[in-house]
C-alpha cells in the first residue's frame, strides 16, 4: 500500500492526517545572512565596489608595506609621505609610480597614507554619527509627543541649514585638526539616520509582538534594544553605508577649501588643492591620481549601499 493510500485510509477513519511532504520540498533557507549574500552578489556592480573598498583597506592598513616596496623598486632610500626627498613635479616613472608632486613628495605614498586618512574619517564619523542618531531617533518614534516634536523640529531646522555652511563655521569654532573633521561630519550626519530610524520605529511599535512583549511586563529598555532595533535597523545599515562615502568627500571638500586636514597631512583633498587649476594643464597627474582614489572610492561606497538596499528589501529592487 502506497504512502498516498494510507493517508485516504487515515482521512476516512477521521484519524489525524500526517503530511507526507518530504523536507526537500519545503526547505527554506534558515539562515537569512546567506540569503541576503546570495541577493547581494547577484549585483555585479556592488560586488566591484566591495572589492575596491576591501583592496583600499588593505591599501591602507598595510601602507608602510607598500610605500616600502616602491622604495626599494625604485632605489630610493626612503619614501615620507610628508617630506620631500626629490626633484618636484616629476612624472609617473619606475621611481616613483604616481609622480611627485610641488614639494618632490611622492604621490604614491601620500595617496597610500590619504586612504588611511579618508577611510579613518569616513567610517569614524559615520559610526559616531549613526550611533547619536539610532539612539535620538528610537527616543522620538517610541515615545513620541513633545519629545518627537523637539528632536524632529531641530533635526528640519539643521537640514534646511547649507551643509558647508554649517561645517566651516564649526570647524571655525573648534579648531582645525583631523578630530574637529570626525566630530563636525559626525554632528552634521546624525540627523539623517534619526530621520529613518525614527520611521522604522514608528512602523513597528504598534506591531502585535511589541503589544505582547508590553503585556507580558517588558521595560520600554528591552522592548526597544530586543525587538525593535533588530527589526529596524536595516535603512540604517544602508543609509550608513551610502554615509561614508559622502563623509570621505566632505573631509575631501574642507580640506580642498582650506578648513580641512592641515598640510602636510596625506589627504587627497589637500593633494588635489595642492595641484591647482594650472596643474591640469602643466601636471596633470598631481591632481588626477589623487582625484581617481577619491572618485572610486565614493563611487564603491555608493554601489554597495545600493546593493546591500536591494538585498535587505528586495521589495525595492526595480
Amino acid at each position: 500500500m502506497t504512502a498516498i493510500e494510507r493517508q485516504v485510509e487515515r482521512e476516512a477513519a477521521g484519524a489525524p492526517v500526517v503530511s507526507t511532504t518530504t523536507p526537500e520540498t519545503t526547505t527554506v533557507d534558515a539562515n537569512p545572512r546567506r540569503e541576503i549574500w546570495k541577493r547581494f552578489r547577484r549585483n555585479r556592480l556592488a560586488l566591484v565596489g566591495l572589492v575596491i573598498i576591501a583592496l583600499l583597506l588593505i591599501l591602507a592598513v598595510f601602507a608602510p608595506l607598500w610605500v616600502r616596496l616602491e622604495s626599494s623598486i625604485g632605489g630610493i632610500a626612503k619614501l615620507d609621505p610628508e617630506i620631500g626627498t626629490s626633484p618636484d613635479r616629476l612624472e609617473p616613472s619606475a621611481d616613483h609610480w604616481f609622480g611627485t608632486d610641488y614639494l618632490g613628495r611622492d604621490l604614491f605614498a601620500r595617496i597610500v597614507y590619504g586612504a588611511r586618512i579618508s577611510l579613518l574619517v569616513g567610517f569614524a564619523s559615520v559610526i559616531i554619527g549613526s550611533s547619536v542618531g539610532v539612539v535620538l531617533g528610537a527616543i522620538a518614534g517610541y515615545y513620541g509627543r513633545w519629545l518627537d516634536s523637539v528632536i524632529m523640529r531641530f533635526v528640519d531646522i539643521a537640514l534646511s541649514l547649507p551643509y558647508i555652511v554649517l561645517a566651516v563655521a564649526l570647524v571655525v569654532v573648534f579648531g582645525r585638526s583631523l578630530y574637529t573633521i570626525v566630530f563636525v561630519i559626525a554632528s552634521l550626519g546624525w540627523m539623517g539616520v534619526a530621520r529613518i530610524f525614527r520611521s522604522s520605529i514608528i512602523q513597528q511599535k504598534n506591531q502585535e509582538y511589541i503589544e505582547a512583549s508590553r503585556s507580558i511586563g517588558c521595560s520600554d529598555w528591552r522592548i526597544i534594544t530586543r525587538h525593535l532595533v533588530p527589526n529596524s535597523v536595516q535603512p540604517v545599515i544602508v543609509y550608513s553605508t551610502l554615509a561614508i562615502g559622502t563623509a570621505i568627500l566632505s573631509e575631501a571638500a574642507l580640506s580642498f577649501i582650506g578648513v580641512g586636514a592641515l598640510e602636510p597631512t596625506p589627504s587627497w583633498g589637500l593633494m588635489i588643492q595642492a595641484g591647482g587649476v594650472s596643474a591640469l594643464r602643466s601636471d596633470p597627474h598631481t591632481v588626477f591620481f589623487p582625484g581617481l582614489f577619491l572618485a572610486l572610492t565614493i563611487v564603491s561606497f555608493t554601489a554597495v549601499g545600493d546593493g546591500l538596499r536591494d538585498a535587505l528589501d528586495p521589495k525595492l529592487k526595480r
